[in-house]
């Protein structure tokens, strides 16, 4: 099987050594963006099967990356986990109305991000899998 890639978009470098240690427990591929228009570039070039995106980055929000990758046929199948020291209502609110999967707030629980990491993989898999199905059955009607 593959080994999953999850890119880590965030701003702040201590954010990203910490998940990158915690996320080193894990066999996976990962990649780096350090704005919003880098995080989409990272999409396009990496294909991250996961993405813990930060909301608050220079260039393009969070809220604003998330909002194009869910609204593209190409992208909206990536996992977002939404990694982020906001954590009021209202802004847990728009992550949602932006799209994201899951949201995590800062400081990150290490047991909690490995947690949430591994269900949101086992479901990206599980909806890829299925996806592979319909296109089969698709097939065999035609």
């Amino acid at each position: 099987m593959a080994t999953d890639r999850i890119l880590i978009a965030d701003d702040n470098a201590t954010n990203v050594e910490l998940l990158e240690a915690y996320l080193s427990e894990r066999e996976c591929d990962v990649a780096i963006a350090v704005d919003g228009n880098d995080t989409l570039e990272k999409v396009a070039s990496f294909k991250p099967d996961l993405i813990l995106l930060d909301i608050m980055m220079p260039k393009l929000s969070g809220f604003e990356v998330c909002k194009q990758l869910k609204g593209d046929p190409k992208t909206r199948g990536v996992m977002i986990l939404m990694v982020t020291a906001l954590n009021e209502l209202g802004d847990i609110e728009r992550a949602v109305n932006a799209g994201c999967d899951d949201f995590l707030s800062k400081p990150v629980n290490k047991l909690e991000l490995l947690k949430r990491v591994d269900n949101m993989l086992r479901l990206r898999h599980v909806t890829d899998e299925l996806q592979r199905l319909r296109e089969y059955i698709d097939g065999m009607d035609e």
